[in-house]
């Protein structure tokens, strides 16, 4: 756009050169007609470079002087007003190619006084006089040249402006387009979060109830001939567990949301040891204490009894769990530990289980820890923060029953 605005006034230049020619030629002064020919020629040869060719504004500044004594002598030889018209032009040319403010009033302020001298050397050599009429000349003049001053400096500075802000919208259309494309990556990772979240569960609460039905089915076998009556009493336990995994594997998604049913943590895990040993020979001691924690943290730890439960017995052949779930101040703290065969701390490997129980407690804000000895069992450790509120709650409850 500023650029179409320098060849405008290129070609006004041009025009009024044009102007200066003929004005020369009709006064038929060969002289005066030939040397106005020359210095147009010359002011718009070095225009013509100053717009198209020259694109560092320092470089321009020669070409500036050269347009200054250009015009001096088209005053000296002409004596026309067209001298002001052209010394606007040429300052056109400047306040669009200048971004600074401050040179702009610079150059204006110069070619005001340069324009003085002008007309002051035009008189002397012409033997005009200094009347009221060229006094009034100049300062109109002069007024022309400071309006002219005022309107190029607002129009280029709101055409900088504006060109600013559509760049500033470009930078916002990419960085949209950046957050968008950041969005559906994310959008991407929550759904394959979401479904591994998925799978866990379903391996936490499944896999737990369908290996209590396997050592039931087992125990039922084994004594089958010797009791059938003990073998009918484990085959319907392990019916009613099979049941039970088919109940938790549809309210799968339901869990993952956090829905307890009204619930207490404390109920929910201690119907978990129950359905666990009923029917089993696996002995299971609880001390479970009733804490206040959010449903999602609820449901994690829920999970991870399961998980618990159903490892040990299936690889560390464990036949009896201690359940400890205790409450402090901030935190809430879930050991669970074996009898189980075991392994060495450094040869624990942190299968899907595992390291999902681990990433798990993480991303709540807490920590899960793994510790075994060769036939000293297996125990898992969880701490969980409690929320501040929470714990609040309880001490102003505490100290209100107190």
């Amino acid at each position: 756009m500023l650029f179409l605005a320098k060849i405008g006034v290129f070609v006004l230049l041009i025009v009024l050169e044009c102007v200066l020619i003929v004005d020369a030629h009709e006064r038929g002064v060969d002289l005066a007609f030939w040397s106005v020919v020359g210095v147009s020629a010359v002011m718009i040869a070095v225009n013509a470079v100053k717009t198209f060719a020259i694109k560092e504004f320092k470089h321009k500044i020669g070409c500036y002087v050269i347009d200054f004594i250009g015009l001096l002598v088209l005053a000296l030889v002409t004596g026309t007003n067209l001298v002001a018209t052209i010394c606007m032009v040429v300052l056109s040319e400047f306040y669009l190619s200048s971004y600074d403010t401050k040179g702009n009033f610079v150059m204006f302020f110069t070619w005001e006084l340069l324009y003085v001298v002008l007309r002051v050397t035009s008189v002397i050599l012409f033997d005009s006089v200094f009347d009221i009429a060229f006094y009034s000349s100049v300062m109109n003049d002069m007024l022309v040249i400071l309006i002219h001053f005022a309107i190029m400096t607002l129009s280029v500075k709101l055409y900088q402006k504006n060109d600013e802000f559509a760049k500033l919208i470009d930078d916002l259309d990419k960085a949209n387009a950046n957050l968008q494309e950041a969005y559906e990556k994310l959008a991407e990772t929550t759904a394959i979060e979401e479904r591994q979240k998925i799978a866990k569960d379903i391996h936490d609460t499944a896999g737990h109830s369908i290996t209590t039905v396997i050592m039931q089915t087992e125990a039922a076998r084994l004594c089958i001939d010797k009791n059938p009556a003990e073998a009918k009493k484990k085959i319907v336990a392990a019916n009613l567990q099979a049941k039970n995994a088919l109940e938790e594997l549809r309210s799968s998604v339901h869990l993952l949301s956090g829905r307890m049913n009204g619930q207490s943590l404390k109920d929910l895990m201690e119907r978990i040891v129950l359905d666990t040993s009923n029917g089993t020979d696996v002995a299971i001691r609880a001390d479970i204490e009733d804490v206040k924690i959010e449903e999602e943290k609820a449901v994690f730890l829920c999970n991870t009894l399961k998980e618990g439960l159903s490892n040990g017995m299936r690889h560390g052949g464990a036949t009896a769990f201690l359940v400890e779930l205790k409450q402090d101040e901030y935190t809430v703290t879930f050991t669970l530990s074996d009898n189980g065969s075991g392994i060495e701390t450094s040869q624990i490997k942190e299968g899907f289980g595992l390291t999902g129980m681990k990433k798990r407690a993480e991303a709540l804000g807490g920590i899960a820890r793994f510790s075994s000895q060769v036939d000293e069992g297996f125990e898992i450790t969880v701490m969980l923060p409690v929320k501040q509120k929470e714990a609040e709650n309880e001490q102003n409850q505490s100290a209100h029953h107190g």
